[in-house]
Protein backbone atom coordinates (compact mmCIF):
# COMPACT_ATOMS: atom_id res chain seq x y z
CA UNK A 1 0.00 0.00 0.00
CA UNK A 2 1.42 3.64 -0.95
CA UNK A 3 2.13 5.94 1.68
CA UNK A 4 1.81 9.78 1.78
CA UNK A 5 4.90 11.74 2.67
CA UNK A 6 5.90 15.18 3.08
CA UNK A 7 8.98 17.18 1.78
CA UNK A 8 10.36 20.60 1.94
CA UNK A 9 13.14 22.68 0.97
CA UNK A 10 13.37 25.66 3.21
CA UNK A 11 15.63 28.79 2.50
CA UNK A 12 15.93 32.40 3.03
CA UNK A 13 14.48 33.29 -0.15
CA UNK A 14 11.96 30.54 -1.16
CA UNK A 15 10.39 27.28 0.28
CA UNK A 16 9.37 24.20 -1.66
CA UNK A 17 6.61 22.04 -0.40
CA UNK A 18 5.56 18.58 -1.98
CA UNK A 19 3.24 15.50 -0.74
CA UNK A 20 4.04 12.34 -2.60
CA UNK A 21 3.25 8.91 -2.37
CA UNK A 22 5.64 5.87 -1.72
CA UNK A 23 5.12 2.53 -2.76
CA UNK A 24 6.55 -0.46 -4.93
CA UNK A 25 6.97 1.84 -7.67
CA UNK A 26 8.84 4.52 -5.63
CA UNK A 27 7.84 8.21 -5.08
CA UNK A 28 5.57 9.59 -7.71
CA UNK A 29 5.07 13.56 -6.64
CA UNK A 30 1.00 14.21 -6.17
CA UNK A 31 1.20 18.18 -5.49
CA UNK A 32 4.07 21.05 -5.00
CA UNK A 33 4.00 24.88 -4.11
CA UNK A 34 6.49 27.56 -4.08
CA UNK A 35 6.46 30.04 -1.32
CA UNK A 36 8.19 33.16 -0.70
CA UNK A 37 9.85 32.57 2.44
CA UNK A 38 9.95 35.83 4.05
CA UNK A 39 6.63 36.52 3.57
CA UNK A 40 5.94 34.20 6.08
CA UNK A 41 6.76 34.51 10.50
CA UNK A 42 7.33 30.50 9.85
CA UNK A 43 6.81 27.05 8.22
CA UNK A 44 3.79 26.54 10.18
CA UNK A 45 1.54 28.76 8.24
CA UNK A 46 2.61 27.70 4.80
CA UNK A 47 1.74 23.61 5.82
CA UNK A 48 -1.44 24.84 6.83
CA UNK A 49 -2.11 25.93 3.45
CA UNK A 50 -0.37 23.17 1.53
CA UNK A 51 -1.77 19.95 3.81
CA UNK A 52 -5.58 22.38 4.09
CA UNK A 53 -7.10 19.48 6.14
CA UNK A 54 -5.95 16.93 4.04
CA UNK A 55 -5.13 13.75 5.31
CA UNK A 56 -1.59 13.66 7.52
CA UNK A 57 1.55 12.16 5.93
CA UNK A 58 3.29 9.24 7.37
CA UNK A 59 6.34 10.80 7.14
CA UNK A 60 8.09 14.00 6.13
CA UNK A 61 11.36 15.48 6.08
CA UNK A 62 12.40 18.93 5.43
CA UNK A 63 15.94 20.52 4.17
CA UNK A 64 16.36 23.70 6.33
CA UNK A 65 19.13 26.24 5.30
CA UNK A 66 20.98 26.18 8.35
CA UNK A 67 22.59 23.77 11.12
CA UNK A 68 20.26 21.51 12.62
CA UNK A 69 20.60 18.13 15.01
CA UNK A 70 17.93 16.47 13.51
CA UNK A 71 14.96 17.83 15.48
CA UNK A 72 15.78 21.51 16.00
CA UNK A 73 16.64 24.03 13.55
CA UNK A 74 17.22 27.33 13.05
CA UNK A 75 17.31 28.96 9.72
CA UNK A 76 20.54 31.42 9.27
CA UNK A 77 18.78 34.14 7.62
CA UNK A 78 15.33 33.90 8.62
CA UNK A 79 13.83 34.35 12.45
CA UNK A 80 12.26 30.90 12.19
CA UNK A 81 13.07 27.91 14.95
CA UNK A 82 12.05 24.46 13.65
CA UNK A 83 10.81 21.30 15.96
CA UNK A 84 9.94 18.55 14.54
CA UNK A 85 8.64 17.65 17.64
CA UNK A 86 6.15 20.45 17.03
CA UNK A 87 5.38 19.63 13.61
CA UNK A 88 4.44 16.20 14.34
CA UNK A 89 1.90 16.93 17.21
CA UNK A 90 0.57 20.41 15.26
CA UNK A 91 0.14 18.85 12.15
CA UNK A 92 -0.37 14.14 12.97
CA UNK A 93 2.81 13.29 10.81
CA UNK A 94 3.96 10.20 12.02
CA UNK A 95 7.35 11.15 11.78
CA UNK A 96 9.64 14.20 10.81
CA UNK A 97 13.39 14.71 10.01
CA UNK A 98 14.88 17.82 9.88
CA UNK A 99 18.49 17.94 7.52
CA UNK A 100 20.69 20.37 6.25
CA UNK A 101 19.45 21.80 2.74
CA UNK A 102 22.46 20.94 1.32
CA UNK A 103 22.49 17.46 2.80
CA UNK A 104 18.80 17.08 1.32
CA UNK A 105 20.38 18.35 -2.06
CA UNK A 106 22.85 16.13 -2.17
CA UNK A 107 20.43 12.76 -1.72
CA UNK A 108 18.58 14.30 -4.22
CA UNK A 109 21.71 13.64 -6.84
CA UNK A 110 20.30 10.12 -7.78
CA UNK A 111 16.61 11.48 -8.57
CA UNK A 112 17.93 14.03 -10.76
CA UNK A 113 17.29 12.99 -14.96
CA UNK A 114 20.73 12.85 -16.57
CA UNK A 115 20.14 16.06 -18.98
CA UNK A 116 19.66 18.16 -16.34
CA UNK A 117 23.13 17.30 -15.24
CA UNK A 118 25.48 19.30 -17.37
CA UNK A 119 29.57 18.71 -17.96
CA UNK A 120 31.23 21.96 -17.17
CA UNK A 121 35.03 19.88 -17.28
CA UNK A 122 35.10 16.45 -18.19
CA UNK A 123 37.95 15.93 -15.92
CA UNK A 124 39.26 12.22 -15.09
CA UNK A 125 36.13 10.83 -12.78
CA UNK A 126 36.96 7.79 -10.64
CA UNK A 127 34.53 5.67 -9.19
CA UNK A 128 34.00 5.83 -6.06
CA UNK A 129 35.96 8.78 -4.81
CA UNK A 130 34.49 11.18 -2.60
CA UNK A 131 32.39 14.29 -4.21
CA UNK A 132 31.41 17.20 -3.38
CA UNK A 133 28.54 19.86 -4.39
CA UNK A 134 27.62 23.31 -3.08
CA UNK A 135 25.46 25.94 -4.25
CA UNK A 136 25.48 29.73 -4.36
CA UNK A 137 22.04 31.56 -3.66
CA UNK A 138 20.97 33.02 0.04
CA UNK A 139 23.52 31.80 1.45
CA UNK A 140 26.18 29.56 0.00
CA UNK A 141 25.40 25.82 0.62
CA UNK A 142 27.77 22.68 0.96
CA UNK A 143 27.81 19.16 1.29
CA UNK A 144 30.38 15.81 0.97
CA UNK A 145 29.54 12.82 -0.41
CA UNK A 146 31.48 9.89 0.50
CA UNK A 147 31.57 6.43 -1.54
CA UNK A 148 31.27 3.30 1.06
CA UNK A 149 30.69 0.18 -1.46
CA UNK A 150 27.80 0.84 -3.36
CA UNK A 151 26.13 3.31 -0.81
CA UNK A 152 27.14 7.15 -0.89
CA UNK A 153 27.72 8.60 3.01
CA UNK A 154 26.25 12.34 2.99
CA UNK A 155 28.30 14.50 5.31
CA UNK A 156 26.58 17.88 5.78
CA UNK A 157 28.62 21.26 7.04
CA UNK A 158 28.63 24.91 6.79
CA UNK A 159 31.46 25.33 4.61
CA UNK A 160 30.18 28.52 3.09
CA UNK A 161 30.96 30.29 6.75
CA UNK A 162 34.54 29.47 5.86
CA UNK A 163 36.91 32.57 5.86
CA UNK A 164 37.23 34.04 2.22
CA UNK A 165 40.41 33.82 0.11
CA UNK A 166 40.77 36.61 -2.44
CA UNK A 167 43.15 35.58 -5.40
CA UNK A 168 43.36 38.79 -7.65
CA UNK A 169 44.02 42.65 -6.57
CA UNK A 170 40.21 43.46 -7.15
CA UNK A 171 39.26 40.43 -4.82
CA UNK A 172 41.91 41.61 -2.30
CA UNK A 173 40.56 45.31 -2.26
CA UNK A 174 36.94 43.81 -1.63
CA UNK A 175 37.93 42.11 1.59
CA UNK A 176 39.48 44.70 2.99
CA UNK A 177 36.32 46.70 2.37
CA UNK A 178 33.90 44.04 3.76
CA UNK A 179 36.17 43.75 6.56
CA UNK A 180 35.96 47.35 7.55
CA UNK A 181 31.82 46.55 7.84
CA UNK A 182 31.83 43.02 9.15
CA UNK A 183 34.98 42.65 10.98
CA UNK A 184 35.20 39.09 9.50
CA UNK A 185 34.81 38.06 5.75
CA UNK A 186 33.37 34.26 4.98
CA UNK A 187 32.86 33.02 1.25
CA UNK A 188 29.68 34.04 1.94
CA UNK A 189 29.56 37.35 2.13
CA UNK A 190 30.76 36.63 -1.55
CA UNK A 191 29.71 33.85 -3.24
CA UNK A 192 26.27 34.04 -2.80
CA UNK A 193 23.09 36.57 -3.91
CA UNK A 194 23.89 39.22 -1.45
CA UNK A 195 27.29 38.62 -2.53
CA UNK A 196 26.89 39.60 -6.22
CA UNK A 197 25.37 43.07 -5.35
CA UNK A 198 28.60 43.35 -2.68
CA UNK A 199 30.61 43.08 -5.50
CA UNK A 200 28.27 45.30 -8.09
CA UNK A 201 28.45 48.37 -5.55
CA UNK A 202 31.63 47.73 -4.93
CA UNK A 203 32.98 48.65 -8.51
CA UNK A 204 30.32 51.11 -8.43
CA UNK A 205 27.30 49.85 -9.55
CA UNK A 206 23.64 50.88 -8.51
CA UNK A 207 21.31 47.96 -9.31
CA UNK A 208 20.15 46.34 -6.31
CA UNK A 209 19.58 43.06 -6.83
CA UNK A 210 20.99 40.07 -7.97
CA UNK A 211 18.61 39.49 -10.18
CA UNK A 212 18.35 42.76 -12.03
CA UNK A 213 22.64 42.06 -12.07
CA UNK A 214 22.55 38.86 -13.57
CA UNK A 215 20.13 39.87 -16.04
CA UNK A 216 22.32 43.21 -16.54
CA UNK A 217 25.62 41.25 -17.52
CA UNK A 218 24.02 38.49 -19.42
CA UNK A 219 22.18 41.39 -22.17
CA UNK A 220 24.86 43.04 -21.94
CA UNK A 221 23.25 46.57 -20.77
CA UNK A 222 25.57 46.97 -18.08
CA UNK A 223 29.85 46.63 -18.24
CA UNK A 224 29.58 46.93 -15.06
CA UNK A 225 27.34 43.98 -14.15
CA UNK A 226 29.75 41.62 -16.39
CA UNK A 227 32.39 42.34 -14.71
CA UNK A 228 30.50 42.16 -11.73
CA UNK A 229 29.24 38.40 -12.45
CA UNK A 230 32.95 37.69 -13.65
CA UNK A 231 34.50 38.38 -10.25
CA UNK A 232 31.68 36.34 -8.98
CA UNK A 233 32.11 33.76 -10.79
CA UNK A 234 36.01 33.79 -10.45
CA UNK A 235 35.63 33.82 -6.72
CA UNK A 236 32.86 30.97 -6.66
CA UNK A 237 35.17 28.55 -9.04
CA UNK A 238 38.27 29.29 -6.45
CA UNK A 239 36.54 28.11 -3.81
CA UNK A 240 34.93 24.93 -5.25
CA UNK A 241 38.40 24.30 -6.27
CA UNK A 242 39.44 24.62 -2.68
CA UNK A 243 36.85 22.50 -1.54
CA UNK A 244 37.63 19.72 -4.07
CA UNK A 245 41.43 19.33 -3.25
CA UNK A 246 40.08 19.08 0.31
CA UNK A 247 38.03 16.37 -0.59
CA UNK A 248 39.61 15.24 -3.41
CA UNK A 249 36.82 14.83 -5.08
CA UNK A 250 37.84 12.54 -8.41
CA UNK A 251 34.19 11.54 -8.22
CA UNK A 252 32.58 15.21 -9.46
CA UNK A 253 31.84 18.40 -8.09
CA UNK A 254 28.54 19.20 -8.51
CA UNK A 255 27.02 22.75 -8.66
CA UNK A 256 23.53 23.36 -7.33
CA UNK A 257 21.18 26.75 -7.00
CA UNK A 258 19.31 29.15 -9.30
CA UNK A 259 22.28 31.46 -9.81
CA UNK A 260 24.96 29.00 -11.11
CA UNK A 261 22.11 27.63 -13.81
CA UNK A 262 21.33 31.24 -15.05
CA UNK A 263 24.60 32.70 -15.20
CA UNK A 264 26.94 29.57 -16.37
CA UNK A 265 25.82 27.80 -19.47
CA UNK A 266 27.28 31.14 -21.08
CA UNK A 267 30.50 30.12 -22.06
CA UNK A 268 32.48 33.21 -20.76
CA UNK A 269 30.43 32.54 -17.20
CA UNK A 270 31.46 29.12 -17.26
CA UNK A 271 35.51 29.64 -18.17
CA UNK A 272 35.71 32.33 -15.44
CA UNK A 273 34.54 29.37 -13.15
CA UNK A 274 36.80 26.70 -14.37
CA UNK A 275 39.98 28.87 -14.67
CA UNK A 276 39.33 30.18 -11.39
CA UNK A 277 38.68 26.23 -10.39
CA UNK A 278 41.91 25.08 -11.92
CA UNK A 279 44.23 27.80 -10.66
CA UNK A 280 45.29 25.67 -7.96
CA UNK A 281 49.29 26.37 -9.16
CA UNK A 282 51.11 23.06 -8.26
CA UNK A 283 48.04 20.97 -8.13
CA UNK A 284 46.73 22.69 -11.24
CA UNK A 285 46.30 18.98 -13.01
CA UNK A 286 44.98 17.44 -10.10
CA UNK A 287 42.19 20.10 -10.21
CA UNK A 288 41.71 19.60 -13.82
CA UNK A 289 41.15 15.92 -13.09
CA UNK A 290 38.08 16.61 -11.16
CA UNK A 291 34.87 16.76 -13.24
CA UNK A 292 32.53 19.66 -13.03
CA UNK A 293 29.05 19.56 -13.21
CA UNK A 294 26.36 21.97 -13.46
CA UNK A 295 22.97 20.72 -11.63
CA UNK A 296 19.77 22.65 -13.64
CA UNK A 297 17.49 21.18 -11.61
CA UNK A 298 15.35 23.82 -8.65
CA UNK A 299 13.81 20.70 -6.98
CA UNK A 300 16.83 19.19 -5.72
CA UNK A 301 16.95 19.45 -1.88
CA UNK A 302 12.99 18.85 -2.24
CA UNK A 303 13.73 15.40 -4.27
CA UNK A 304 16.68 14.39 -1.93
CA UNK A 305 13.89 15.39 1.17
CA UNK A 306 11.19 13.56 0.02
CA UNK A 307 14.17 10.89 -0.64
CA UNK A 308 14.67 11.07 2.93
CA UNK A 309 11.17 10.61 3.79
CA UNK A 310 11.05 7.77 1.99
CA UNK A 311 13.80 6.10 3.94
CA UNK A 312 12.69 7.51 7.62
CA UNK A 313 9.28 5.94 6.86
CA UNK A 314 11.00 2.04 5.76
CA UNK A 315 13.62 2.20 8.75
CA UNK A 316 10.98 3.62 10.95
Amino acid sequence: MNALLLGGDIGGTKTLLALASVGAAGISILREQRYASGEHDGLAPLLHDFLAGGPAPAAACFGVAGPTDGRTADLTYLPWHLSAADLEHGFGIGQVELVNDFAAAAHGLPLVASQRILPLQAGKPLSGAPRVILGAGTGLGVAGLIGTGGYSQVVPGEGGHMGYSPQTPDELKLAEALLAQTGRVSVEDVVSGPGLVRIHAFLGGRLKTPAEIGAAALDGSDPLARRATDMWLSAYGAFAGDLALQWLARGGVYLAGGMAAKLMPQGRGAAAFVNAFNAKREHRSLAESMPIRLVAEERLGLLGALALAAARLQTG
